[in-house]
């Protein structure tokens, strides 16, 4: 089964809903997880848009990228243009993106729901792309 890590800044909204819908979509199919450049909670809006839609994250945590080994991930997606300061152990997995989505944090509710969407949608080709 292949791993996915899903990183970004702070791990607190973007890669929360990736590993999110990652883990519900790619049941059985892929293993996940979500760390940050640096720790910090998981935001109450990304929790609450979620769970809009049938999809729990409140047990998730926000962990440092730091806790994680990259030999163990065959993929690694940078959910902010984060990419760019990942050791390079991290960016030479068998799959590396950057999918340079918008921080929802601080903006308006529509840019949390908006940008949920966008990260669906890219799940849904992630897991695709592993199957094959």
């Amino acid at each position: 089964m292949k791993k996915v890590m899903f990183v970004c800044k702070r791990n607190s909204c973007r890669s929360q809903m990736a590993e999110g819908f990652a883990t519900t979509l790619g049941k059985g199919k892929i293993e996940v997880s979500s760390s940050g450049l640096e720790a910090s909670r998981v935001h109450p809006t990304a929790i609450k848009v979620m769970e809009e839609i049938g999809i729990n994250i409140t047990d998730q945590t926000s962990d440092p990228l730091s806790k994680f080994d990259a030999h163990n991930y065959d993929a690694v997606i940078s959910l902010c243009g984060c990419g760019v300061n990942l050791p390079q152990e991290w960016v030479l997995r068998d799959i590396f993106e950057d999918w340079q989505l918008d921080d929802p944090d601080g903006q308006p509710l529509e840019t949390f729901y908006r940008v949920r969407d966008e990260i669906k949608e890219k799940v849904e080709s992630l897991i695709q792309t592993l199957e094959t």
